[in-house]
């Protein structure tokens, strides 16, 4: 049985390579795959890319760290799941309730592009992380490579359930699945995501756990 995570995994030796690279020129990062983050027994799971250069990685929490992490966290706050509307570290004290947050790649990748082999090497975790979910829980795809990623642990075809901001599926299996655009920089600066369009995303995904 897939463990849910593994910290000491090497299966993908590009980013396992870089990782060690980026170590000797930042001895104080983290520089392992990121563990997910938050509540074992969440209702609200929430897929990311995978962690970036100064957040994540320089971390060890998802999110944490970079401008990323500024509207999720913000808004974590506002919705009831974070304890506080800042991730500094991830020995703050911050703590989730009824949320994790976790990566369709564990591993910082070089530019931020993982590989589609790499991306097919981790969904084994990510895979036993959407089992332990019961399954009137929800899951949230920020951006369309955590969206095909979540689609694949389940083996289910991307032509059937195709990214778009705001869209819900109900899967074969009981979890409503979510879609948002990616709360990077890029797409906030952009005003391709704004806080309200983030906001009222999760808003939906309250009125899904109501039900």
């Amino acid at each position: 049985m897939t463990k849910v995570f593994d910290i000491d995994c090497r299966q993908c030796s590009r980013l396992a390579n870089f990782l060690d690279e980026v170590k000797l020129k930042n001895p104080t990062y983290f520089c392992k795959p990121v563990p997910p983050f938050g509540d074992a027994n969440a209702k609200l799971l929430i897929v990311g890319l995978a962690p970036g250069m100064h957040g994540a990685n320089q971390t060890g929490r998802p999110f944490t760290g970079d401008f990323a992490g500024i509207l999720l966290y913000e808004t974590l706050h506002k919705f009831g799941y974070a304890s506080a509307p800042i991730s500094k570290s991830a020995d703050d004290g911050l703590t989730l309730s009824h949320c994790r947050i976790s990566n369709a790649v564990k591993c910082l990748p070089p530019e931020n592009k993982p590989l589609p082999v790499e991306i097919t090497t981790c969904n084994q975790f990510l895979a036993a992380e959407l089992q332990e979910l019961t399954s009137d829980s929800v899951i949230l795809a920020l951006g369309n490579v955590a969206h095909m990623a979540v689609l694949k642990a389940f083996g289910l075809k991307v032509s059937v359930y195709k990214f778009g901001h705001t869209a819900r599926y109900v899967l074969p299996s009981g979890h409503v699945l979510v879609d948002s655009y990616h709360c990077s920089r890029y797409n906030t600066q952009t005003k391709r995501l704004t806080e309200k369009m983030f906001h009222d995303v999760f808003g939906l995904i309250q009125q899904e756990l109501r039900r």
